[in-house]
Order: C-alpha cells, then sequence, then structure tokens
C-alpha cells in the first residue's frame, strides 16, 4: 500500500480504508475533523460504510470511487466519509436502521446521505456509476434548493430511528412463566421453511445461520423431535458438501448466492466459522456423526494455518477476490486436477462433482459433493478406507499447489467479539472431541485477549500494529463474556470466571439502561450518534442484548448468584410474547427459554480426577448443565466445604443450589442429570 497520495485514510490501520486511501475521493474517516467540516461548510456528508472483504464495495470502488470525473463532484459538493463497519458497528447500525426506514434494502456497500448535523434523508447500497454520478447531482441542487424539505425529512427519520425496539415492538415482558408450548409454536413456525431437499430453509440467496440450527438442536434435546434432528442432520451435511465449505482447506464462506450451497459469496468470516465451529461439535456430541467430527478439524486447521496472528489474535476475514476475480483462489480447471491426481482423476473428479466444461466460471471447477462416501466407494469397487485415503492425499497435494496461487486479501485486524466467538466455538470443540490443542489454541486466545484487549474491567474493540483502540461494544463484551465463562468450565481455572464476572459487571454499570431493563450498544462513555440503539434481534450474530441475558443465566448458575438469574429472566420475558412469531430473528433468547422448560443441573466435581471425570460427562450431550470443579479447593459458593480429597473424587449434581447425594462415578452423575 502506497503512502497517501488522494486522501486521510493512508493513515487508519483498517485495510478497508486503507483500500480506500488511493482513491481521488478526499475520503475521511468518521471523526471530530469530518462532522466540524461539514457543518463549518454547511455541506451534506456522504457516509459511504463497508468492510475488506465485501465484493460489491470493490465493484464500487472501481467503477465510482476511483472515477476522477465522480470525484470530483464528491469533493465539490460534499464532505465524504469512509466507515470500516467492522470497526464502527455503532455507526453502521444508526443508519443501516435509517436505510430501511426510507424503504430500501439494506447491505454493503452502504451510502448515506446525511445533514451537516448527521441527520439522514437518502441512502442506500450499490450504485452504479451513471445512477451514482446522477444522483450526487440530484442531491447538491435538492440540498441547495429545498433545503426545508430535506431538513424536515432528515428529522422524521432521525425520529423513527430514535424509537427504541421495545417501543417499536411493543415488549412489555409481564409473563416471566415460561411454557414448553411457546418453543413448540415457535419450531412449528419455524419448520414450516424448512428445504426438506437441501436442508436449511427455502430460500435464496442462503445464509448458515448457525443460532438457528442450535435452537433445533436444542429442541430436540427437549422434546426428542425426530423431525427436528433429521432436519438439524440434513442441513449440517448439505453445507459441509456444498461448494459454500471450502473442501479442501476447510472454513465457510459468508453465504451461498442460490439454494443449493453451491455457489459461495468466497469471503470467510471469522464469526460465521466461530459458530460453525461451535454448532458441528455440539451436533457431533448429540450424533456421533464423523462428518461433524471433520468439518471441525479442518475448520480449526484453516485457523491455525491461515488467521492466527503470532501474539495469538485471530484475524477478522479473508476476502472474496484474488487476481481480480471472485473465488479464483478456490476454483480448479479439469487439467489442473489431472495433472495434480494422475490416476486417481477419475475418482476426484467424481467425488467433487468435476467436470471439462467446468461447473463454474470460465471453464473452472468449484469443489462440491453430492455422494456419501459410501456410494462413491461403492461406485469405484473400494472400501471406504481406500476411498478416503485416496481423498486425504489429493486434499493435501491441492492445498499444497493451491497455496502458491496468489491468496485472498486478508483483513488482518483483530476484533474483540468476534474473537471471543471463535474462542468460544475452540472451547466447543475441545468439549466434544477433547483434542488438546483445541484447548491450547483457546487459551493462547484468551490470553491475548485479556493481555492485550482489556483495560482493568474495560474492553477495547479492535487490535492492529500493536494498537489497541476504540471503546467496545455490547457485543465485544456479551461474546468475551460468554467465552471466559465457557472457558472456566474446562478448565477449571477461576480467573476466567472471575474476568467474565468483572466484565458483566461493567456492562451493567455502563450500558443498562434500568427503563427498559435491557442493554445499550454502546457504552455511556461513547461518542453520542443521532440514535443510541439496543441489539434485540439475532442475526448472522446473535444478539448482544440475548447473549447477555445467557450470560446473566449462566454466570448466575456458576455463581449461585439469583440476581444475576433474575435478570436472565427478566430479560427473556421481554421477548417471550414475539418470540413464537418470528423465532428465526430471536433463536438465541430461545436457547435461554429452553433452560426454564427441564431441569438444569449445576455439576460439581471435586478430586484429584476431576478433569478425567468433566471428560466422561462431556462425552455425553447435556446441555442443560453448568460444571464447576476443582482438583484441591475453592471458594466459590457451590463448591464451599468441597475440598478435594486423596484418591476420591466425587460429583455432586445439584438443581436450584439443592444436591443429591454425591456419587463417585461418571456413569451414576450422568443418571443423577438425567
Amino acid at each position: 500500500m502506497q503512502h497517501q497520495k488522494y486522501n486521510r485514510l493512508s493513515k487508519e490501520s483498517s485495510p478497508y480504508l486503507l483500500q480506500h486511501a488511493n482513491n481521488p475521493v478526499d475520503w475521511y474517516p468518521w471523526g471530530a475533523e469530518a462532522l466540524k467540516k461539514a457543518k463549518a461548510e454547511d455541506k451534506p456528508i456522504i457516509l459511504s460504510i463497508g468492510y475488506s472483504a465485501c465484493h460489491w464495495c470493490h465493484v464500487m470502488e472501481r467503477e465510482s470511487f476511483e472515477n476522477e470525473a465522480i470525484a470530483e463532484i464528491m469533493n465539490q459538493h460534499f464532505v465524504c466519509i469512509k466507515v470500516d463497519r467492522e470497526e464502527r458497528p455503532d455507526v453502521d447500525q444508526v443508519y443501516m436502521d435509517a436505510v430501511h426506514a426510507m424503504g430500501a434494502h439494506g447491505g454493503w456497500p452502504l451510502n448515506v446521505f446525511l445533514t451537516p448535523d448527521q441527520k439522514p434523508f437518502y441512502g442506500g447500497t450499490y450504485f452504479p456509476p451513471k445512477g451514482w454520478e446522477q444522483l450526487l447531482q440530484n442531491v447538491q441542487v435538492a440540498f441547495r434548493d429545498k433545503r426545508d424539505e430535506i431538513d424536515n425529512s432528515a428529522d422524521k427519520f432521525t425520529d423513527t430511528i430514535s424509537l427504541s425496539e421495545s417501543e417499536r415492538m411493543n415488549l412489555s415482558g409481564e409473563n416471566a412463566e415460561f411454557d414448553i408450548l411457546q418453543l413448540d409454536d415457535a419450531y412449528q413456525q419455524f419448520s414450516g421453511q424448512f428445504d426438506l431437499e437441501r436442508g436449511g430453509v427455502k430460500k435464496s440467496p442462503k445464509f448458515p445461520m448457525p443460532n438457528n440450527w442450535l435452537f433445533v438442536l436444542r429442541y430436540w434435546f427437549l422434546t426428542k423431535n425426530h423431525y427436528a434432528l433429521q432436519h438439524l442432520k440434513l442441513t449440517l451435511k448439505e453445507m459441509a458438501y456444498g461448494g459454500i465449505y471450502d473442501q479442501i482447506g476447510g472454513g465457510f464462506a459468508r453465504y451461498s448466492v442460490d439454494d443449493r450451497w453451491f455457489a459461495p459469496h468466497f469471503e470467510k468470516m471469522l464469526y460465521d466459522n466461530g459458530q460453525l465451529v461451535s454448532l458441528y461439535s455440539e451436533a457431533f456430541m448429540a450424533t456421533k456423526d464423523s462428518l461433524c467430527r471433520q468439518v471441525v478439524y479442518e475448520t480449526i486447521d484453516w485457523l491455525e494455518r491461515e488467521m492466527i496472528s503470532e501474539e495469538g489474535g485471530f484475524y477478522a476475514a479473508l476476502d472474496a477476490d484474488s487476481e481480480g476475480v471472485e473465488g479464483r483462489f478456490y476454483t480448479w480447471t479439469q487439467d489442473e486436477l489431472v495433472d495434480l491426481c494422475g490416476d486417481e482423476a477419475p475418482v476426484i473428479s467424481a467425488y467433487y462433482n468435476t467436470t471439462a466444461a467446468g461447473n463454474w466460471e470460465d471453464g473452472r471447477n468449484l469443489l462440491h459433493r453430492i455422494k456419501s462416501d459410501e456410494e462413491l466407494a461403492k461406485q469405484f469397487k473400494l472400501t471406504v478406507n481406500e476411498l478416503d485415503d485416496i481423498i486425504e492425499k489429493f486434499k493435501n497435494e491441492a492445498l499444497e499447489k493451491r497455496n502458491e496461487r496468489i491468496a485472498p486479501g486478508l483483513d488482518d485486524k483483530i476484533l474483540t467479539g468476534w474473537n471471543g466467538i471463535m474462542l468460544r466455538g475452540l472451547i466447543d470443540a475441545y468439549r466434544a472431541f477433547g483434542e488438546s490443542k483445541f484447548l491450547t489454541l483457546a487459551l493462547n486466545n484468551a490470553n491475548f485477549i485479556s493481555d492485550k484487549l482489556m483495560d482493568g474491567d474495560k474492553l477495547f474493540r479492535s487490535y492492529k500494529n500493536g494498537e489497541a483502540k476504540i471503546d467496545a461494544y455490547l457485543d465485544d463484551y456479551a461474546a468475551i463474556i460468554d467465552a471466559f465463562s465457557a472457558l472456566y468450565q474446562v478448565t477449571f481455572d477461576e480467573a476466567w470466571l472471575n474476568k467474565a464476572d468483572q466484565l458483566l459487571k461493567y456492562c451493567h454499570a455502563h450500558f443498562y439502561d434500568k427503563d427498559e431493563q435491557l442493554f445499550f450498544y454502546t457504552d455511556d462513555s461513547s461518542e453520542k450518534l443521532v440514535a443510541r440503539k439496543k441489539e434485540l434481534f439475532d442475526n448472522v450474530i446473535p444478539a448482544s442484548n440475548s447473549v447477555m441475558a445467557n450470560n446473566f443465566f449462566v454466570v448466575g448458575k456458576l455463581l449461585a448468584n439469583d440476581d444475576y438469574i433474575n435478570h436472565s429472566i427478566s430479560m427473556v420475558s421481554k421477548v417471550a410474547k414475539v418470540l413464537t412469531r418470528q423465532v428465526s430473528y430471536l433463536s438465541n433468547w430461545a436457547i435461554l427459554m429452553s433452560h426454564f422448560m427441564k431441569p438444569f443441573n449445576e455439576v460439581v466435581i471435586s478430586g484429584d480426577q476431576a478433569f478425567d471425570y468433566l471428560k466422561g460427562i462431556n462425552e455425553n450431550y447435556q446441555p442443560n448443565k453448568v460444571v464447576v470443579g476443582t482438583t484441591s479447593k475453592s471458594n466459590l459458593s457451590l463448591l464451599k466445604n468441597r475440598d478435594a480429597k486423596p484418591d476420591k473424587t466425587l460429583v455432586y449434581v445439584c438443581m436450584n443450589k439443592t444436591c443429591k447425594l454425591p456419587v463417585g462415578s461418571v456413569g451414576e452423575a450422568l443418571k443423577l442429570m438425567e
């Protein structure tokens, strides 16, 4: 990247902003300098928001922001601000909401026109160059000649986006009684959308939405609804077979543009892969399906190979494009495959459904699966083990060959919340498989977060080039609390639980809205925008409020803190009435609600074999539990007067702080938990 030629973005650390540093547009980063300039010169603001792995952001940059004539209009009549949505989700959230209020579809790039006092009056997503140029002319004329109309419109949009989510949804939260019928209704409503052929739901594009499938798994655990488990297994298989999954290197792309999981937008995001590692790990615990194991191991291999900094932080994303072409890095010509695997080419071609003409663009092939190993082995008169050996050898050789290509761009900023999600994925993988490497990666990352992204009881949002910056948002705190409380439950190191509790207390002091009993997205000391939002709806990442409600429940159980548990109940009560109608956007809330439908176990392990017992307990699928333990002694409420005794390990199964008689084996403990 060359140093500044045109604009101020060359001084930023965000890879997305640096991509625009040499545009002829006089871009500013979001901040006081740009906002003061807009007011002083009474100019409208162009706010353009994207992220480094965004394909259409690159397209609009090439077509419009690198165009000298278009840049001249932007520079003359507007103050132009570029925002990396991953660094400043608070800004993105406010103005995405505004574009929705205008009746437009949201997405990125997000381009919004604001008055000099930051109020939105028009916006949209991608604009082709002629349309963008015409829009710039129209807006600058309207701003000059019809200022009153623009100001009135901006005031109305600002009033709309300033309405709280509770007011919009009419959330009362009066009823704290949770009934299995609510989850039945929610599941029935959701199952009506199931794609019975390809898994997931009947729509395109198809997003993985891991949290929705985790709800389906937990619903099956609660009800033993066979249909729910079958659809979950179909969905996980089809995603793992599809082009959305990197068949050679592991890891998932963000979504598929079709309804078959075949044609991905090739960018790989840390947050998707963290959640999918959690989902496939938990599904393995329930089903013992070897495909789930394969996906988890390969995805963590990808993480370790391509996404970890020397300090132990996880990078944000990989671009879709390389050599100026989307997906070029991941696709193959048939000739390349034949050269690579020689006599075994027919097996490889059948396994991954490649053809001489190509199944992708420009005669290239995207590797994907349709048949199971058993079917393919039978077709080629091989044993399954022989087929596995052929595929394993091919994957290793193909990965080596692929690494000679120009790789997609790496967004090497480290985002706290996304690291928390991936950290939780590693912990869930360790819980499911007992693989020591997974715990080592998790501990390295947790120590990095603790050392580099925490300052006392506060978190930062982003880390790059040795510098942590930007006050963390609620989703950052929520994900780290979730991960640290999970890390305690596999290490019994109380430092992680104490840190989780410390961060929970900070959130209550600085994010909590006492009137609505929910949490704002921004810290009370953060920059004031035109609206202060709350995140209630689960999307590709669960809503920060739903994760916080889960955190209060889990940490409350671990610390035997009734205030925390009541806090959790109060929060989930808020959404209980709307949950049955929209569970696909409230699935994390539904998972929390499921904890109140069945006895919830507090498992206490004390003794020198505590970790062996923990491994045995984790090998059985029991998501309705928290675990505390010690090999010596502890001051935790659930472990008081239960110091470890030499040569004797005991398990206490408790519910609501009332414990059954201790037992001396994993089998006996599991019976009590049932």
